[in-house]
């Protein structure tokens, strides 16, 4: 809904322009007014469902609070009912914080910054003064939640699960770091992608993917039917270890980037097409023929370790070759 333009004249009207999102200024004035309406409403609807329950109760005067918010510190007017019943939904009544200063925080934290650089990053730009205990105490929670939602219940069977890591820059030990994070991306029946896990290693190998197999395992997963993996020594064993049944598929990505790591700069851009009839091919047999054909061709025979590298791989390479189901049809006689 736009507001009219009458009523931004009268708000604007005898300010500084240069003033208006400054600290005190106009901005904040709206977002204390607004805050207060929404208090009085809230209360107006309170003791009228007061009434009619037959209870009788009403307003009695305001009460003073200081509430952070995500650019400035503002002092409210809270209502105050004669019954004490009334519990704002806005601000409740123990809160200090509105959640957008909590965010702020949080973003900031996982950015890597220290609780003393977030702390004057809070004064020099908004002019809000907060304790090293309080940003502590909102990373806290939020750790608590990462771990609730790191150990929840998943479902028993996934068609497809994706084993992958990628790159962060991470703190640790006050220094900011770069790490791999490991992450766990399961899709489900009706094709819907859920993150099952996040874990973060120092290096990667067969013995920590057992430990996440068995982690989700006890978390409930009693099937996968297709796991998607990179190249990994030892990890096929490590998912079959204890998920017997689950057919490991090599992911085509990186098997591509680790052909192109035996291939000099000027010929990736020629070898590309010259591989993609392998991957591309409609079936198991049709994509066999096309790696022969590239191993006896010009890139096959300047590139050998290619041909080999596919080869290594080939059982696990071919599993989505031989399903043209979609995930929500697949079924192990596809496989």
């Amino acid at each position: 809904m736009a507001i009219e333009k009458e009523l931004l004249d009268q708000l604007l009207a005898g300010r500084d322009p240069n003033e208006v999102f400054a600290r005190d200024g106009l901005f904040d004035d709206l977002k204390k007014a607004l805050s207060e309406r929404i208090l009085n409403a809230e209360l107006d609807e309170h003791l009228e469902d007061e009434g009619d329950a037959g209870n009788a109760n009403r307003r009695n005067g305001h009460s003073k609070k200081s509430v952070l918010t995500g650019t400035s510190k503002m002092t409210l007017s809270i209502p105050r009912d004669r019954a004490g019943t009334f519990d704002p939904k806005l601000i409740a009544k123990y809160q200090r914080r509105l959640p957008d200063f909590d965010a702020k925080i949080v973003s900031k934290y996982a950015r890597g910054m220290t609780v003393r650089e977030i702390r004057g990053h809070l004064e020099e730009l908004y002019g809000i003064d907060v304790s090293p205990d309080l940003i502590s105490a909102v990373t806290g929670a939020v750790l608590e939640e990462v771990a609730e939602w790191q150990n929840r219940p998943l479902d028993a069977i996934y068609p497809l699960i994706f084993f992958d890591a990628i790159r962060v820059k991470i703190r640790d030990e006050g220094f900011v770091r770069n790490k791999a994070v490991y992450i766990t991306l399961g899709i489900l029946p009706d094709g819907t992608k859920e993150i099952l896990g996040i874990w973060i290693e120092q290096t990667e190998g067969a013995k920590f993917w057992l430990r996440v197999m068995n982690e989700l395992k006890n978390r409930g997963v009693a099937d996968i039917l297709i796991a998607v993996v990179d190249g990994l020594k030892g990890f096929p064993e490590a998912i079959n270890a204890v998920f017997p049944q689950t057919v490991v598929q090599t992911c085509i990505v990186h098997l591509i980037r680790h052909s192109l790591e035996f291939v000099s700069w000027k010929d990736r851009k020629p070898v590309v097409p010259a591989l993609r009839a392998i991957y591309r091919a409609k079936d198991a047999e049709a994509g066999l023929a096309a790696l022969d054909a590239f191993d006896a061709g010009y890139w096959g025979q300047r590139y050998p370790a290619i041909t080999q590298s596919w080869r290594r791989n080939w059982q696990h390479v071919v599993p989505f070759r031989r399903s043209t189901t979609n995930a929500g049809s697949i079924r192990r006689s596809d496989i």
